[in-house]
């Protein structure tokens, strides 16, 4: 069968659940995992076929019903690298690389400091710091079992030796060491926002890692902050990825808790995204 027939069947049936831009994106992942092809392959070659077929209709069956293509290859990609994924862990999105990089921007790379990435899941932030700063003394840290037993897989699959660390954040009182860097992407979006979440999230994604109650929407971020005031090193630096809405409402917070300097960043759609704070 023709790979273009079928590229025009994703795009007619996904545009509509996703839109156009999506749908094609859908379609060149599948092409890549598939295939062993990209979008220049099928430009170069038109007249490209697979004997595949069979299972591109199932997957697209399960893209029509809104299975994240992540799961249903087990995979995604991360700042040029690939993690696994599964229903226990976040699948990592575009924004999350842009804290990685503010990250990397913001710190020595010829020098050994030590990381902690607090909520990890799959461990997309704390496995691409260890990958891009070598020197680094990365620790993991999750309240799940079953993400941190993705997260092993994946500093396994990317060679990295990473601390793991299983945890809730809430029940702890005190870090057990000092640390230049601490990062997190803990759960942000509040009940009432749920209205605004694609089935895609909300049938397939852990709801532990992504609701907090409408009362309290910070309680991770002020958990977090307290121990990392106490156990940054002087000039630490503390990362947050942040809940769109709340961004001057976090900034106050960690003026609160005593950070002298703290920063909020847009991200690439212009939503407020992002905190760095310094000891």
């Amino acid at each position: 069968m023709l790979i273009k027939v079928l590229q025009d069947q994703f795009i007619s049936k996904l545009a509509p659940i996703y839109d156009e831009v999506e749908a094609q994106q859908l379609f060149l992942f599948c092409l890549a995992e598939l295939e062993g092809k990209s979008r220049i392959d099928l430009i170069m070659n038109p007249e490209l076929t697979t004997l595949n077929s069979e299972q591109w209709f199932a997957i697209l069956q399960m893209l029509i019903e809104q299975k994240p293509i992540q799961h249903i290859f087990g995979k995604a990609y991360f700042y040029g690298y690939a993690f696994n994924v599964n229903e226990h862990t976040l699948i990592p999105r575009p924004e999350t690389e842009e804290l990685v990089e503010w990250i990397l921007n913001s710190v020595p790379h010829n020098q050994s400091i030590r990381i902690l990435d607090i909520g990890t899941g799959s461990g997309c932030i704390g496995l691409t710091l260890a990958k891009e700063l070598p020197q680094s003394q990365v620790t993991l840290m999750d309240i799940s079992v079953e993400a941190l037993k993705i997260a092993k897989q994946n500093a396994e699959a990317l060679a990295v030796n990473v601390e793991f660390i299983q945890q809730d954040i809430l029940a702890l009182d005190q870090l057990t060491s000092p640390f230049d860097v601490i990062v997190s992407n803990p759960p942000y979006i509040r009940q009432l926002e749920k209205v605004e979440i694609k089935k895609n999230v909300m049938d397939y994604e852990p709801h532990t890692a992504l609701f907090v109650e409408d009362d309290d929407p910070l309680i991770f971020y002020r958990k977090i902050a307290t121990l990392a005031f106490e156990n940054l090193k002087p000039g630490g630096q503390l990362f947050y990825e942040i809940n769109q809405y709340l961004g001057q409402e976090m900034i106050e917070l960690l003026r609160g808790i005593g950070f002298k300097d703290t920063e909020l960043r847009r991200d690439m759609m212009q939503n407020d995204r992002m905190t760095k704070s310094i000891v």
